[in-house]
């Protein structure tokens, strides 16, 4: 995908995000403070940090297009990652404020309001709205291998877990038990958390340059034996950033090519691994002698 059209869905992505969770943000308050729903407040919370945390993870993306410079050759990739870190805080803090909050109204000896069934109309508006952003933003994240946007569209897919525990908690309070709305604040405060927990760790990963997957080493090993000349790929290593990642590999040639002919070869696997598979934007690869035994142990394989 060209980094123009990359940048247009990176924009669309945003732009969904940030604009309906501003709607949301603001049903959701009035009709938490009309209806008595403090569910629907903490939800109202939480869809104002997804306002923030979208436009957290369109920078990171901003950043992470820049291209490759002096200081940093390999490309500004790992930006993504830092804004999905920066996400998680963002979602730690909303999560602490809502279980408090929670956890105070619980404790209060009065009998609670029972909240109107207007809070439950607000909370099924918010499923439907949340549905289709979580598959849209997830959907381009994924097309155009964007972490910070997949972890944008991962924090929405929490509002629609939680805008259908506030329709069960208004018909339970209406039932009698009024302590429920509450409760289901404090459920949607640890789904929060739970999502900080998961986009933390698949960032880290990113940062820490974990194999996107063992299918990806496989397929560079296939597409590398499939050229001419080439005998056995190997010693393949992937450094990953988030939407791109970088080869390195070893290529056994017959020892009895000339240096220009290997050379040659070489060259090929490097450039067909680059064109078959969309996440790779650069590979080196390293002619060598098929049959002649070298160890390739470096310091880094202990």
């Amino acid at each position: 995908m060209k980094k123009e059209e990359r940048n247009i869905y990176g924009k669309q992505a945003a732009l969904v995000g940030i604009v309906g969770n501003t709607f949301l943000t603001i049903f959701n308050i009035l009709v938490g403070v009309f209806s008595g729903s403090y569910a629907l407040i903490a939800e109202g919370a939480h869809t104002l940090s997804d306002v923030a945390t979208s436009i957290i993870a369109f920078i990171g993306f901003k950043l992470a297009s820049k291209p490759a410079d002096h200081d940093h050759p390999l490309g500004h990739g790992r930006a993504e990652a830092i804004s999905g870190l920066v996400i998680v805080v963002f979602l730690a803090v909303v999560a602490y404020e809502i279980i408090s909050g929670a956890i105070k109204n619980l404790l209060i000896t009065q009998t609670p309001s029972v909240p109107s069934y207007l809070a439950g109309v607000m909370a099924v508006i918010g499923i439907i709205a949340n549905i289709a952003m979580s598959q849209k933003i997830i959907s381009i994240g994924k097309s155009i291998n964007s972490p910070a946007i997949i972890a944008d569209g991962k924090h929405q897919r929490v509002d629609l877990l939680s805008s259908l525990a506030i329709v069960i908690g208004v018909i339970i309070s209406h039932l009698g038990f009024t302590r429920i709305d509450s409760i289901i604040g404090l459920c949607i405060g640890c789904l929060v958390l739970k999502t900080a927990y998961e986009v933390g760790k698949d960032n880290i990963n990113n940062i820490m340059g974990k194999v996107p997957s063992n299918e990806l080493i496989k397929e560079i090993e296939e597409i590398g034996d499939s050229v001419n000349g080439a005998i056995e790929i190997h010693d393949i290593r992937v450094n990953f950033f988030g939407s791109y990642a970088t080869v390195t590999c070893h290529v056994s040639v017959d020892p009895k090519l000339s240096i220009i002919e290997a050379h040659k070869i070489t060259h090929e696997v490097q450039n067909k691994i680059e064109n078959k598979i969309d996440i790779v934007h650069g590979v080196t690869a390293h002619a060598c002698p098929y049959g002649i035994k070298y160890d390739h142990n470096q310091q880094l394989d202990e």
